[in-house]
């Protein structure tokens, strides 16, 4: 599975200009299943997103998770992480789970991140999402853990 974590102050979702999911400081985790992946990738994925020292401790340093400092989780579907652009100028998706498998694979994410998270919100799989969001740094990190 491919993630891409981004440290924010907030961020929401909004689909057809109703917000169906918003969090305060945390991170936004749009996330991609790709072909090979099972629940148990997606389960390592997360236990890594959620140990991931990415905030400031009192000294200012990245020491701390987003356990640690008890911000919220945003996970958005996102099959273009898995983008192909090596053939040429239009990207080619077929690195991405099948739809099906991709929706069942991400629901099994946040499942699992809602039994180990308080504050998990969500877009919808498969929408049309407006996503906004104020990025905290910047602190954008990309993540793959493969089958």
């Amino acid at each position: 599975m491919i993630a891409l974590l981004q440290r924010v102050s907030q961020a929401r979702v909004d689909i057809a200009g109703e917000t169906v999911g918003a969090i305060g400081p945390g991170l936004l985790v749009l996330v991609c299943a790709e072909p090979a992946d099972t629940e148990a990738v997606g389960l390592k994925l997360l236990q890594k997103i959620l140990k991931l020292r990415i905030f400031a401790d009192e000294a200012g340093k990245m020491n701390r998770s987003v356990q640690d400092v008890g911000g919220g989780l945003l996970i958005v579907s996102q099959f273009t992480l898995a983008a192909d652009v090596s053939g040429g100028n239009r990207p080619g998706f077929t690195n991405a789970a099948p739809p099906a498998l991709g929706q069942a694979l991400y629901d099994a994410f946040v499942a699992a991140a809602r039994a180990a998270h308080p504050v998990v919100a969500t877009g919808r799989f498969g929408a049309d999402m407006a996503v906004h969001l104020v990025n905290d740094g910047p602190v954008t990190i990309p993540l793959r853990i493969g089958a």
